[in-house]
This record gives structure tokens, C-alpha cells and sequence, in this order.
């Protein structure tokens, strides 16, 4: 129950970050400290304590097994958060390339 707990303090603690900055860069990061609590949250999901590997061996009997899908779940979305990730890095570079600054509250107020 405990890391569960822990899963959403650490996903606060990303949203805090996302929207108390004012710098791009910290706001992406918070983004990607919000996805690993929800990484974290869904691998707890399927995780049984005790619990062996999904390997059906007709010869040993079924005992307690870990549920595989939460962690197959994770992997894709591992995969779809660093693309993620690496768009709105190269979005943010761009922006500074263009306006000299990470902080979004002078780009919103310069023109062109």
C-alpha cells in the first residue's frame, strides 16, 4: 500500500513541476517524472509477492505467477514517452533557437 502512495507523491511531485515553471525544460522534465510514477504504478499492478514467472510447464503445477500484461503494458509505453520525450525536447530547442530564452512567459509576449 505503501508504494502505491509513493507512486502518486512522485507523480505530484511531477505535476508541481509542470505547472510552477516557467522553463520549458523543467516543465518537460516534470512531464517525464509524472510518466515514471505511472511506469512504476502499472508494474505494482501486476506485481504478486511471492509470485513466479508466467512459464507454464504442464509438468510442474500452476502456482502464484506474475500478471505479464501490466509489464508489457509499461514497455509500450516506455517506448511512446520517449518519442515523446524527444519531440518536445526538439520543439523546445527550436523555440529557443528562434526566441533566445526557455522561459515561456517571454516567448508569449514577443512577437514574429
Amino acid at each position: 500500500m505503501i508504494t502505491y502512495l509513493l507512486c502518486f507523491i512522485l507523480f505530484l511531485v511531477g505535476l508541481y513541476g509542470v505547472l510552477t515553471r516557467k522553463n520549458l525544460i523543467k516543465i518537460i522534465i516534470g512531464l517525464s517524472v509524472m510518466e515514471y510514477s505511472l511506469y512504476l504504478f502499472l508494474a505494482l499492478i501486476g506485481y504478486i509477492d511471492g509470485g513466479a514467472a508466467p512459464i507454464i510447464d504442464p509438468s510442474k503445477p500452476a502456482g502464484l505467477v506474475v500478471d505479464p500484461l501490466p509489464q508489457a503494458f509499461v514497455l509500450t509505453a516506455i517506448v511512446i514517452g520517449l518519442a515523446t520525450t524527444a519531440l518536445l525536447l526538439a520543439i523546445a530547442i527550436r523555440l529557443y533557437k528562434k526566441y533566445n530564452t526557455f522561459d515561456i512567459d517571454k516567448i508569449n509576449t514577443l512577437k514574429g
